[in-house]
């Protein structure tokens, strides 16, 4: 009895541990998307495509400016490796619900070595950005 019950309970956490997976590949997939849109400067269609969580903190015409600022001194970016992922349903100073926060290493032209926060939320049925770091 002891031992079905015991299965019964890692069988569920596996479980649990692959939806968790399938759900962090998936806002992985999205995050990577969209910082390709960032990467050809297509700062409007980032803005576009993210959450509406993103899109009420900051307004396109910020954003364009805002990411302009802070990539151009990079350069170009040259390699993006995925360092963590790791799902939450809550963050500070944002609503309850299902997240993604991913750290890139990424290398640039200008800056060989910085970290890349990306993190996509749940919204509208679909992993989009809420938020994005660099150091």
């Amino acid at each position: 009895m002891i031992k079905t019950t015991l299965l019964a309970c890692a069988l569920g956490m596996l479980a649990g541990n692959a939806q968790a997976d399938e759900k962090i590949d998936a806002a992985v997939t999205a995050a990577k998307s969209w910082l390709a849109l960032v990467d050809a400067k297509e700062y409007k269609k980032s803005w576009q495509e993210a959450a509406p969580f993103f899109k009420d903190k900051v307004k396109e015409e910020q954003w364009s400016e805002m990411v302009a600022a802070a990539r151009k001194p990079l350069g170009v970016m040259k390699s993006r490796e995925l360092s963590s992922a790791v799902f939450k349903t809550s963050l500070p100073g944002a609503p309850d619900g299902e997240y993604v926060v991913i750290q890139f290493k990424t290398s640039f032209t200008e800056k060989r070595e910085s970290v890349e926060t990306v993190t996509p939320m749940k919204a509208d049925g679909r992993w989009r950005v809420s938020g994005y770091f660099i150091k």
